[in-house]
C-alpha cells in the first residue's frame, strides 16, 4: 500500500465545523431509475491511492457495459478534503459518488449531505463485517458502505529474533512479551520499538479491553478516559514500552518508527503494513530480514483489538442520479471487484470471506485476523475535535509512562476532552 495512502487512512484528520447541507428539496436524491441512465455520466471521486488504475479501468468497463451510462472518476488530493467535500454536499451538483474516510463519514452524515443506504445494506450487505461497517452508520442509519481497511500489525526482524533462539512466532501476548524479554537477554538489539505517544496503537488496546473513549451524559457527549477498561490498556500499553528505549514524549512519527528498524538493531516495532516499505528504502538491507505476524491478544483464540482505519463510499444526497450510483455501489462492492481491490493494494476487504484474495502478501495476510475484533475511534461528529494538537490523549499517555497513575492523568486532561466535545455536541 502506498505511503500516502496508508497514512491517510490511519489519520482521522481535523474536520470543520459544517453548517446543515442542502438535500431536503423535492427533487434531491430522485431519478427516472434505469430508464433514464443511458446517455448520463456518473461522476465518482476517489482519493489518491485508493482505487488502483487496473481496478478504476474494470469496475468502469462493467459499470458501463450494465448500465449504458458513462462513469467518471475524478481523484482527489487528501489535503484539504474534508473542507471540498463540505462544500460540494452543500451544492445542488454535487458528485455523485464519494471516498469519505471511515472516522469522518458521521461528520458527513450529521449535515445532512449524505444519501441514507438502508436500500443498499440489505440489498448486498448482509455479510459486511460488523466492525468495519459500523462507521458507515450514524444515528441508526446506514449513510455509506464500507469500502477497504488497514490497522496495525507487529514487524520484526527476523534476524534479531533468530539469534535470541526464538523459533515461532508468539500467539498470545504474555507469550509476546517473553519474546521481547528474551531478545532483551540475548541479543543486543532493542527488542520493540514503542514511543511513549503512538495514540492508535492504545486507542486498539482500548478496543480490546471492550472499552470506549466517550460516554453519554445526558444527551452530550463526555470523557470516558478514567474507565477502568481504558486504565486496563494503559498499562498493557505501559508493559509494552518498558521494552523500548524510545521518548515518552513522541510518536510514532517523530522520529518516522520505520527508520529506527531499519538501522536493524531493534527486534520489532508497531505499525502499518506500508511502514515495512519506508524501513526498505531506507535501508535496502533489512527487506531479506522483514516479517509480520497479528498482534497477539490475551488468549490465542482472539487477537489484540486494533485501530481500523479506512474508508466508506457514499452518495450525495443531492446527487439526481441515486438509482444509478446505487448501481455503481452494487458494482463496485461486489465479490469480484472488492477481492480485486483487496489483491491490488493489499488492503482489508469489507468482508471476512474475501480475505483469501490477501494470500500471499505477507502484511496484509497479518492485518486481516485483527478485522474482525477492530474498531475506531467514537463516531460521534465531535470527536475529530479531540485529536488536534496537541492532543490531549497523548498528554495522558506520556504522563503515566512517567509514574502517574492513570486515573489521576486522566483527571488532567478530562477538562479539555470535554470541552473539545462540546464544541460540536
Amino acid at each position: 500500500m502506498k505511503r500516502k495512502l496508508a497514512a491517510a487512512i490511519v489519520i482521522a484528520g481535523m474536520m470543520v465545523s459544517v453548517a446543515a447541507c442542502g438535500g431536503n428539496s423535492k427533487d434531491s436524491g430522485k431519478d427516472a431509475g434505469p430508464d433514464s441512465w443511458k446517455g448520463q455520466t456518473l461522476t465518482v471521486w476517489t482519493m489518491d491511492g485508493s482505487a488502483p488504475p487496473q481496478w478504476s479501468k474494470d469496475v468502469q468497463a462493467a459499470f458501463e457495459k450494465k448500465t449504458g451510462a458513462k462513469l467518471k472518476f475524478e481523484i482527489q488530493k487528501w489535503d484539504g478534503i474534508q473542507q471540498k467535500i463540505t462544500t460540494a454536499l452543500s451544492e445542488d451538483n454535487p458528485p455523485d459518488v464519494l471516498e469519505v474516510g471511515n472516522t469522518q463519514t458521521p461528520a458527513y452524515a450529521a449535515t445532512g449531505g449524505l444519501a441514507d443506504l438502508a436500500d443498499l445494506k440489505k440489498e448486498i450487505g448482509a455479510d459486511w463485517t460488523p466492525s468495519v461497517s459500523q462507521s458507515s452508520v450514524y444515528d441508526g442509519k446506514q449513510y455509506a458502505a464500507p469500502w477497504y481497511f488497514a490497522n496495525r500489525v507487529v514487524i520484526y526482524n527476523k534476524a534479531i529474533w533468530a539469534k535470541a533462539g526464538i523459533k515461532s512466532t508468539p500467539k498470545t501476548r504474555d507469550e509476546f512479551f517473553k519474546d521481547l524479554e528474551t531478545i532483551g537477554k540475548k541479543t543486543d538489539a532493542e527488542p520493540l520499538y514503542l514511543p511513549g505517544q503512538n495514540w492508535y496503537f492504545l486507542d486498539g488496546l482500548i478496543i480490546g479491553q471492550g472499552g470506549d473513549l466517550v460516554k453519554k451524559q445526558g444527551d452530550k457527549y463526555v470523557s470516558n478516559l478514567a474507565d477502568p477498561k481504558v486504565a486496563a490498556a494503559m498499562e498493557t500499553y505501559k508493559k509494552y514500552a518498558s521494552y523500548s528505549k524510545a521518548p515518552k514524549d513522541k510518536d510514532e512519527a517523530t522520529p518516522q518508527q520505520a527508520t529506527i528498524f531499519a538501522k536493524g538493531k531493534t527486534g520489532a516495532f508497531i505499525g502499518m503494513g506500508w511502514e515495512a516499505g519506508t524501513a526498505v528504502q531506507a535501508n535496502k538491507a533489512i527487506e531479506k530480514d522483514l516479517g509480520y505476524f497479528t498482534i497477539p491478544g490475551a488468549t490465542s483464540d482472539k487477537p489484540e483489538g486494533v485501530f481500523l482505519g479506512g474508508s466508506n463510499l457514499a452518495v450525495a444526497q443531492n446527487s439526481k442520479k441515486q438509482s444509478l450510483a446505487k448501481e455503481f455501489l452494487k458494482i463496485a462492492l461486489s465479490d469480484q471487484y472488492e477481492g480485486e481491490l483487496a489483491k491490488l493494494n493489499g488492503i482489508v476487504p469489507n468482508k471476512t470471506a474475501l480475505q483469501s484474495n490477501l494470500t500471499g502478501n505477507a502484511a496484509a495476510e497479518a492485518a486481516a485476523p485483527g478485522a474482525a475484533v477492530g474498531g475506531t475511534t467514537p463516531l460521534i461528529p465531535a470527536w475529530a475535535a479531540v485529536e488536534n494538537t496537541p492532543n490531549p490523549i497523548k498528554s495522558y499517555m506520556t504522563a503515566v509512562l512517567n509514574g502517574k497513575a492513570p486515573a489521576a492523568a486522566a483527571k488532567d486532561v478530562e477538562g479539555e476532552i470535554n470541552k473539545r466535545l462540546a464544541q460540536q455536541n
